[in-house]
């Protein structure tokens, strides 16, 4: 069973957790003051700016830190600091239980994909797929204002697809699933894994070269991932190589499939990262380049 968490508001306090790699109090400032200025109380993580090497602190530290934010009642919603890594350590050690009796909304991407696909799994829970904090100030705010926007909606979203390409044609329907595609490789075979089978998948990466994302792909397609999907979509490949390569890899990769693929989704570790909710339903249309999600995302 879906649950979808309840909408945030002004006035609501928003708890800042750093799950992966240690930030910086200068480095998520000005999002901090762009949420005051918009009526938005914060609350930090006590372990929020541990550092231990390329981690924010102990795995415990950040583990208190997530379960401290679902416990509290006052806490409205989870932003994640930053990514890098550290996520997937801590998957097997999160109590779901409290998550789920304590649904609220979380929201980062890149290594935190790990988190959201994990507690959706593992509890239903709508998560999503959108900048961090110490990001969400870039292009001029409008990521912030867009997830904002999206957290407090009564109506559901249409994403304009109008600038991508369409690799296969065609009209799907299913759960939109998602992220970093390193970290999803990475969790086939663990028990934190989505079922795939019908998803509308999009995927996103950073500084891979050609070959590794080749051998990412690879492996969701032999791990029956890619058979199982009903639509593809490309977010960003930022510092990948030439598009035009990654397109002949994801035409190949679907090749004697009738699954749509397309690219162009505004998601990724590029200025423009627009939130996307993971676990709803939603069609994705290559004729008129939308995709369209069939449900709001929050109660």
């Amino acid at each position: 069973m879906t649950i979808k968490p309840r909408r945030l508001e002004p006035g609501d306090t928003i708890g800042i957790i750093a799950p992966a790699g240690p930030v910086a109090q200068e480095e998520i400032q000005p999002t901090m003051d762009l949420l005051y200025n918009k009526g938005y109380r914060i609350h930090e993580a006590p372990n929020l700016f541990n550092r231990k090497g390329y981690l924010a602190g102990h795995d415990y530290a950040r583990l208190d830190d997530l379960h401290s934010m679902f416990s509290d009642n006052g806490i409205k919603a989870i932003f994640c600091a930053r990514g890098g890594y550290g996520s997937i350590r801590i998957l097997d050690k999160i109590d779901y239980d409290l998550i789920l009796d304590n649904p609220k909304i979380i929201v980062g991407y890149s290594d935190i994909t790990a988190l959201l696909f994990a507690i959706f799994h593992r509890t239903g829970l709508v998560t999503f797929h959108g900048p961090m904090l110490r990001d969400m100030a870039q292009d001029g705010g409008d990521n912030l204002g867009d997830f904002l926007e999206l957290a407090s909606s009564s109506t559901p979203r249409i994403y304009d697809l109008s600038g991508g390409m369409v690799l296969n044609q065609g009209r799907a329907r299913g759960k939109v699933l998602g992220g970093n595609l390193s970290i999803i490789s990475s969790l086939m075979g663990t028990p934190f894994m989505p079922m795939m089978k019908g998803a509308i998948l999009f995927i996103e990466d950073k500084g891979e070269p050609l070959y590794r994302i080749d051998r990412m792909l690879s492996h969701l397609r032999q791990g029956g991932i890619i058979d199982g999907l009903s639509g593809l979509i490309a977010g960003r490949f930022v510092d990948c190589g030439d598009i035009s390569d990654i397109n002949e890899l994801l035409t190949d990769l679907t090749s004697g499939s009738d699954i749509p693929v397309i690219n162009g989704l505004l998601v990724g570790h590029d200025k423009e990262n627009r939130t996307i909710p993971i676990g709803l339903h939603a069609e994705l249309d290559t004729e008129n380049m939308t995709l369209t999600f069939l449900e709001t995302c929050v109660t």
